[in-house]
């Protein structure tokens, strides 16, 4: 007998989404971050609506595994058919039935006799000016969904830079765990982003949550992340996918959380992708990457960087190696409409003649052949990618958080505040290159978007900002 005959319909844990009972208006994205038992009040679901939703996977035959009125959040075990057949008015959304992977890590190794420059994070600091700061005080919380790390890599790599190692705790959701040695590219993708992260605020606790690739344990890592006490500073996310690979419920569901993320003053980071503004997509059409699509995510372009001799940068255009080489991601999403902050810097309209949410908002560094110089599993290596930009920017942010002592949120509103005119406060424009269907310009642009940090600038827009 095979294992579909014997176990035709197994038995499967989901997360089902529930409704909030009250939408956040705009202004409170601009208000100081909520204690989390203010946002339960305000933002989480009702206690009614999550008994009923309780009683009506109970006469479905499903378990109920845990419920939390604050995340909105209830695990419930039962048939994949029960579990596809489940509804209730009070819910948004039934994820992680189909167990099917559903992102991608967004990093480019380089290759060895191809690398012409490359950068420490510590190099990097210094380009884009950050402030003199090391993080202290803040958290950076880093979703993974594959991979792991070893002390002895990060022991290594931080004495190499002279810097002392970071706390780096490891968090299980779902099950997952921190396993190195056993895929070496997710390897790759989580030693990039402790060791960028950790090199550019090294006194921050970093907390690596390591979730199952699918879109309930994506959603799970990203609220048990946003939820932690003390929340996090920042939540850095390199992996990915082309939005409309995702379904509406997953992508609602992100998306909410992003937004609660936001609420409780965690500003969220994400690649924009790598494959330029198709997001490896068949045809070629212009697609964006999710999460960095999101609204309430900061989202993370490329450039290809030359530092000169004393460290100041030379050039810096769009990160575009061509079809093999990647390019960085972005472009005017199909899922989410023009959000408010975006309505005066020219977003350009989807070709359906509709305005869209534009991708990326911020951009550093990416082209793997002007990479960052990390160590994988006992091994130097040099990558990149827009899955390298989260964590730096993630870093800085801590940086610029210690520096003010402030929380920063949702920063978008304050970034795009003067976007308008030229030049942009905060940013360097980058106006050379292309990522295949949008051009570099003057302001905004669907490539590196404000641009890359101008640190006392950045710093100085955001001591003054009414937050």
């Amino acid at each position: 007998m095979t294992e579909s005959a014997a176990n035709p319909d197994p038995t499967v844990t989901a997360t089902v989404v529930l409704r909030r009972r009250n939408d956040p208006p705009a202004a409170a994205f601009a208000a100081a971050a909520l204690p989390r038992a203010a946002f339960a009040q305000r933002y989480g679901a009702d206690p009614s609506d999550v008994q009923a939703v309780q009683d009506a996977a109970t006469s479905a035959g499903l378990d109920v595994v845990s419920a939390d009125s604050t995340t909105r959040l209830m695990r419930v075990r039962g048939s994949a058919d029960a579990l596809r057949a489940f509804s209730a008015p009070q819910v948004l959304a039934v994820l992680g039935i189909d167990e099917a992977r559903i992102a991608d890590p967004r990093l480019r190794v380089a290759h060895s006799q191809a690398v012409s420059t490359s950068y420490t994070p510590l190099q990097l600091a210094t380009a884009y000016g950050m402030p003199q700061a090391d993080g202290s005080g803040q958290t950076i919380a880093i979703i993974e969904l594959g991979g792991g790390f070893g002390q002895a890599d990060l022991d290594s790599y931080f004495g190499g830079l002279g810097l002392p190692t970071p706390a780096v705790e490891a968090v299980s959701v779902d099950g997952a765990v921190n396993l190195p040695g056993q895929d070496p590219g997710a390897d790759g993708e989580v030693l990039l982003d402790i060791e960028v992260a950790g090199a550019i605020a090294p006194a921050a606790k970093i907390l690596v949550y390591f979730a199952p690739n699918t879109d309930a344990g994506f959603l799970d890592a990203v609220t048990q992340a946003a939820h932690a006490t003390p929340a996090p500073t920042a939540i850095s996310i390199s992996w990915g996918q082309s939005e409309d690979q995702w379904s509406p419920e997953a992508r609602q569901a992100m998306d909410a959380a992003f937004a609660d993320a936001a609420l409780l003053g965690v500003t969220v980071l994400a690649a924009a992708g790598d494959s330029g503004s198709s997001d490896n997509q068949p045809q070629g059409a212009p697609h964006c990457d999710f999460p960095a699509s999101s609204p309430h995510v900061l989202g993370c372009g490329g450039t290809s960087l030359q530092v000169g001799a004393s460290g100041a940068v030379d050039s810096e255009t769009v990160w575009n190696d061509g079809g093999q080489g990647g390019s960085t991601g972005g472009g005017v999403s199909d899922a989410f409409a023009l959000p408010s902050y975006q309505g005066s810097v020219g977003v350009p309209l989807r070709a359906g003649k509709s305005a869209g949410r534009g991708v990326p908002d911020v951009a550093a560094v990416a082209d793997p052949q002007t990479g960052y110089r990390v160590l994988v599993d006992g091994q130097p290596a040099v990558i990149g990618g827009t899955s390298a930009v989260a964590p730096l920017w993630a870093g800085l942010i801590c940086r610029l958080a210690q520096v003010t002592g402030r929380r920063f949120g949702l920063l978008h509103p304050v970034i795009y505040a003067g976007a308008a005119s030229l030049p942009i406060p905060g940013f360097r424009d980058i106006t050379s290159g292309n990522n295949g269907a949008y051009k570099a310009e003057a302001g905004w642009d669907p490539c590196t978007g404000l641009g890359v940090p101008d640190g006392p600038a950045l710093l100085e827009l955001l001591r003054s900002a009414p937050m």
